[in-house]
């Protein structure tokens, strides 16, 4: 491998998420994705087309035959997850990969067959098959990047995925319809088509690097719904990671409902033929990809989860948008009959709007706009998650976590399928479910955030250093990515624990002044982010203690820990004495045998804004005195060892640090 192959080269090599498109560790791997998620919508559409409006099958009605195809291909997610990610833990993933990318040419050899012939029941086996291969796919996929991608990577290289999924399922159904459209030879060229997209999926699985087993020693168990349960309860045991895995499941719930509805949203709402149908699916897959791809830039190259909740907030406005701007829309009859009939009717409206029709009544472009938004905003929404699961997972049983997701998801998509057709058939429209959805959105987002607050502080801690202050990070490839360390900061503002939690990709537990907990809105903040209040030991030498069982428990679990060493913000911009509370601390950490690092950092620039003490000693005195997008920073030091830490040489550090600017 070359230096820039290498899976923990320094992130400042890599100018942006597309760069990776040029390294091995990740360029064959996606295209093998791409072609592989490309080849089951080919082949999906392709045979729905067929089987709608080619054939007459007695036993399959036309009206059946989608939700069929859908059903068969879902099937096995809910039977053989769990044993793919019991796959995925247990081998090598580029022998996994290699071995599913030769079923798939089986598969589809076997699909040309049935092509060929027309035979409907081989075909349907294959769709089954074919469920079969993107089940055992899956896992191996969201286990793979975090073994070749660093932290500063994940968000970028898991937004290539998701846009790559939503362009092959986009570029596989657009091919799958014109091909099978082709007179009588069109289902030959299908059958050609798939085959040729497994042998070349194949060819470039050859190129992916390998990727060691992480857990060698599994031992496989074949019993499907014990080890269903199991992984469930594996998944369970990683409270934030589980819940992540119901966001992303909701999300599939979300998107579910929509696509499922298109055609009907197209003809009876929109009043548009199968053009605009497709239309539809275009805008949502470019959506998604636009989302998926900005994750990078809003995130600054770190697993940002205050992401979450700005796309679930998008989600919902533009769903409940949309309702609104497909109310009412005129049908091309009546917009002929507004007019002239005699003598200004144009030429084009008829039973329903062409593509060129329905893009020239201006308010079908709100519709699409919102269409678009929304998807834009679920892409934001899920690929954060997708991250933080493939970080905070247990390496060793990452697979299995994800395998359980794919369970979820399954079963969320289900369920929409289930709730959407109960509202149709209790006289709701199609607007209106979607209506429907988007407020339910709404409630089932605030519900995981306020299960889990993490979402919601770093959510805060997002529009702080990006809206309220122009924040830039230095030396942050010094922030651990995993283990407990000690994070030491000089105290300059009310807001500083938020702008270290901005910085971080990991949670931070903060020791803060007991007082600060009385301040409105920030106290409730801190309380949430589940900081460790300190008071003097003088005045009460309970709660002093308490701070220092509770910080050293925080290292015992291999978290991160921050503390402001000064005791409290300081009341001239002058960086203040540091107390010895820093020593008590490293000391018990060495007594439970931990070598906890210590990391300086100091905030620049901060000092005189509105949060920080300037006139009289008095902090939030006068709102914009320094107006709005103040340029501050955050310098992050090199770590030192506990056993080289003393009071006065971390101060030094921390002065040289604000010395930067």
């Amino acid at each position: 491998m070359t230096g820039r192959d290498q899976p923990n080269a320094h992130p400042s090599a890599h100018p942006n998420q597309f760069a990776l498109l040029t390294q091995r560790r990740f360029a064959p791997f996606f295209w093998t994705q791409f072609l592989g998620a490309g080849n089951d919508n080919l082949f999906k559409f392709a045979f729905t087309v067929m089987v709608t409006y080619q054939l007459q099958v007695a036993w399959l009605p036309a009206s059946m035959a989608g939700l069929v195809i859908g059903a068969l291909f879902i099937l096995p997610f809910l039977l053989f997850s769990a044993t793919s990610g019991q796959l995925a833990d247990k081998y090598d993933k580029k022998v996994l990969i290699r071995f599913v990318k030769r079923l798939e040419v089986v598969i589809m050899a076997l699909a040309a067959w049935g092509f060929f012939g027309s035979r409907v029941e081989v075909l349907l086996a294959c769709t089954f098959l074919m469920g079969v291969h993107s089940t055992l796919f899956g896992p191996v996929k969201f286990a793979y990047m975090p073994q070749h991608l660093n932290e500063r990577e994940l968000m970028g290289g898991n937004g290539m995925v998701e846009m790559g999924t939503f362009v092959a399922i986009l570029l596989g159904n657009v091919a799958g319809g014109l091909i099978i459209a082709v007179p009588d030879i069109g289902a030959h060229h299908v059958g050609f088509a798939a085959l040729g997209l497994a042998v070349l999926g194949r060819v470039v699985a050859e190129f992916i690097p390998p990727t060691p087993a992480q857990d060698p020693t599994l031992r496989i168990n074949w019993n499907p719904v014990t080890e269903t349960w199991r992984n469930l309860k594996l998944a369970h045991g990683n409270v934030v990671v589980f819940r992540s895995l119901l966001g992303i499941s909701w999300m599939w719930f979300f998107g579910a409902v929509f696509l499922s509805q298109f055609p009907s949203f197209a003809k009876n709402v929109l009043h548009g033929n199968e053009q605009v149908a497709s239309l539809l699916l275009v805008v949502f897959s470019i959506g998604i990809g636009t989302g998926s791809l900005l994750c990078e830039v809003l995130s600054r190259r770190h697993v940002e989860i205050g992401l979450v909740p700005l796309g679930a907030i998008g989600m919902t406005v533009f769903s409940v948008d949309l309702y609104f701007a497909a109310t009412g829309l005129p049908s091309p009859q009546a917009v002929a009959a507004a007019l002239d009939t005699a003598t200004l009717q144009p030429a084009g409206y008829a039973a329903s709007w062409t593509l060129s029709t329905f893009l020239a009544q201006t308010a079908h472009w709100h519709v699409l706009a919102d269409l678009m938004l929304l998807s834009l905003f679920a892409g934001l929404y899920s690929v954060p998650m997708y991250a933080l699961i493939q970080m905070r997972a247990t390496p060793t049983h990452r697979a299995r976590i994800i395998a359980a997701n794919n369970i979820l998801n399954a079963l969320f998509m289900i369920a929409s399928s289930l709730l959407a057709g109960a509202l149709l058939g209790n006289g709701f429209s199609v607007t209106q479910v979607f209506l429907f959805t988007g407020l339910a959105n709404a409630v089932v987002a605030f519900y995981i955030f306020m299960l889990v607050p993490e979402y919601l502080l770093r959510f805060v801690a997002w529009v702080l250093s990006r809206f309220v202050y122009r924040f830039k990070v230095t030396g942050d490839e010094h922030l651990p990515t995993q283990g407990a360390a000690v994070l030491v900061c000089n105290h300059v503002s009310f807001v500083d624990a938020v702008l270290l939690m901005a910085a971080s990709p990991r949670p931070i537990r903060f020791v803060m002044d007991h007082r600060i907990f009385k301040t409105p809105v920030l106290g409730t903040l801190f309380r949430l982010a589940k900081a460790i209040p300190i008071a003097p030991r003088h005045e009460n030498p309970a709660a002093y203690q308490a701070a220092f069982d509770a910080a050293a428990q925080v290292l015992r679990e291999g978290d991160l820990l921050a503390i402001f060493p000064e005791g409290g913000i300081t009341k001239d911009g002058e960086l203040q004495t540091f107390k010895g509370g820093i020593m008590k601390i490293l000391e018990q950490a060495q007594a439970d045998g931990l070598d906890a690092p210590v990391i300086p950092m100091a905030l620049t620039n901060l000092w005189g804004s509105f949060f920080s003490r300037v006139e009289r000693g008095v902090a939030m005195a006068k709102p914009f005195r320094r107006g709005l997008f103040n340029r501050v920073g955050l310098n992050v030091g090199a770590p030192v060892a506990a056993a080289d830490v003393s009071p006065e040489g971390l101060r030094s550090q921390v002065a040289g640090l604000m010395a930067q600017g």
